[in-house]
């Protein structure tokens, strides 16, 4: 017999089964609930009244099912309080992902392992300082959203995604990055991986990637059935000469690429732009465009061939990865494949969000917000390039004008990276080792994040790298 449990308290379904006695199959199923984690520890239970009104039982079938189970510990009762499942209670362990899938991705290979409450240092990479969202201001546009827009946001909408988002973000990239493009050629998504997926149906033939580069994105690709061909990075950033006919598009980070760092020499971007024009397709990954401390912004390579260059953003490093928002804007000839891939693969990304994000940019508190954590992180920067060089001379930082982390590349005569994301671990602290970046051999080194940790927590994080990299020197 099949029960929905629907009363106060939780809702949870409970097979009871017929045989044994209906006291019996509620004991079981309360008892299977508890140790397989749908009753989480310290979840509070219908009262033995509601429950048995929902279950269809006596009320004294259910009290004496709640008095067994709470003598065998797995629930807990005090006088005027609800019953609720013991903190002693232990649900079964997880079982551990079939052979060939993959974890959720974080921001790379961490040196830490994962505890309910986090690294005690926070120091990865390419995440922002989420104890910074803009509560107030997201609250401000949230209720103005809800108190104007019609009832039909709250249903399907264009597979781009809406067009107040889209609107708003034609403008502000214009402005901001030298976007050229408008409201009909952007489409939402949930942030890059998604962004390749779609690519991945308007691309035949290899593609080309940096290397180095970020690899969980190599594997993306490489996911989609196409081949993954290197494209070395120098001082000068990609090596775009290197690119040839054969080669269907080219993932790249031009204005700072990751990780070195360094923009794409003028020279090479024009390379790339004529690459481009002959038949290839340009994939730029503008993932922290918005900050940029010691030089002059460098703009969107779309700007220079908008109907060759598909163009990804996000605020996932403005304000956080939960929001699950990021936008490419693309060539007119992709629109179309792409926007019916894009229905193809969730119908469109969430509305209230999309609408909220631009009111955000409509009232320009998007870019106070941006220009605020620009100086926080630029002072985060200051302090980490001051601390790490005391205390490991010999350490190089290339690249570090721009964006949340530095890349520390370790001298050639020691330490091992192995050996310091070891150290690392001890320590609690999160980041991760360089070398699984390339493709090929390159170079050790550490990647750390100076945008992760809390304001208060980053420069005692930076003192437990400092020492742990003293260890060393």
């Amino acid at each position: 017999m099949r029960e929905s449990w629907a009363g106060s308290g939780v809702d949870l379904h409970l097979e009871l089964r017929p045989s044994g006695g209906r006291r019996r199959a509620l004991e079981d199923a309360l008892r299977g609930a508890i140790r397989d984690g749908r009753l989480p520890r310290g979840t509070r239970l219908p009262s033995t009244r509601s429950l048995a009104a929902e279950l269809g039982l006596s009320r004294g079938t259910v009290s004496a099912a709640y008095d067994q189970l709470t003598e065998e510990g797995y629930l807990t009762t005090r006088p005027g309080s609800a019953t609720r499942v013991s903190d002693m209670s232990t649900p079964v362990p997880a079982a551990p992902p079939p052979a060939g899938v993959l974890p959720v991705p974080s921001a790379g290979a961490v040196a830490w392992r994962a505890s309910p409450g986090g690294p005690a240092h926070d120091l990865r990479p390419g995440l922002p300082d989420v104890s910074a969202f803009p509560v107030r201001a997201w609250l401000r546009a949230t209720r103005h959203v809800l108190a104007t827009a019609p009832a039909e946001i709250f249903g399907a909408c264009d597979p781009r995604g809406r067009i107040e988002l889209r609107t708003a973000l034609a403008g502000y990239l214009a402005r901001t990055r030298g976007v050229v493009t408008t409201p009909d050629l952007i489409v939402i998504t949930t942030g890059f991986v998604q962004t390749l997926n779609l690519l991945a149906t308007a691309i035949d033939g290899p593609v080309a990637m940096e290397d180095p580069g970020h690899d969980f994105y190599r594997e993306v690709v490489r996911r989609t059935g196409h081949d993954v061909v290197p494209l070395p990075v120098d001082e000068l950033g990609a090596r775009t000469g290197t690119l040839t006919p054969d080669v269907a598009a080219a993932v790249v980070t031009p204005t700072h690429q990751y990780p070195m760092g360094v923009p794409l020499h003028p020279r090479r971007r024009r390379a790339l732009r004529d690459w481009a024009v002959g038949g290839g397709l340009v994939i730029e990954d503008d993932y922290d465009g918005e900050f940029r401390y010691d030089r002059q912004p460098v703009g969107a390579l779309q700007g220079t061939a908008p109907e060759h260059v598909v163009y990804f953003g996000t605020t996932s490093t403005t304000l956080g990865p939960a929001l699950r928002l990021a936008w490419m804007a693309v060539p007119p000839a992709l629109i179309g494949p792409l926007t019916e891939a894009k229905l193809h693969a969730d119908a469109h990304t969430e509305a209230l969000g999309q609408l909220v994000l631009a009111r955000l940019i409509e009232t320009h508190d998007y870019d106070r917000l941006i220009r605020a954590a620009r100086l926080r992180y630029r002072r985060r920067r200051d302090l980490l390039l001051a601390r790490l060089t005391a205390a490991l001379p010999g350490a190089r930082f290339p690249g570090v004008a721009a964006g949340l982390r530095a890349l520390l590349l370790l001298p050639p005569d020691g330490p091992a990276e192995a050996d310091l994301l070891a150290a690392c671990e001890r320590r609690g602290i999160a980041l991760r080792g360089a070398s699984p970046l390339w493709q090929t051999a390159g170079p050790e080194g550490l990647l750390i994040g100076y945008a992760a940790a809390p304001e208060r927590a980053y420069p005692r994080a930076l003192d437990a790298l400092a020492e742990t990299l003293k260890d060393f020197s």
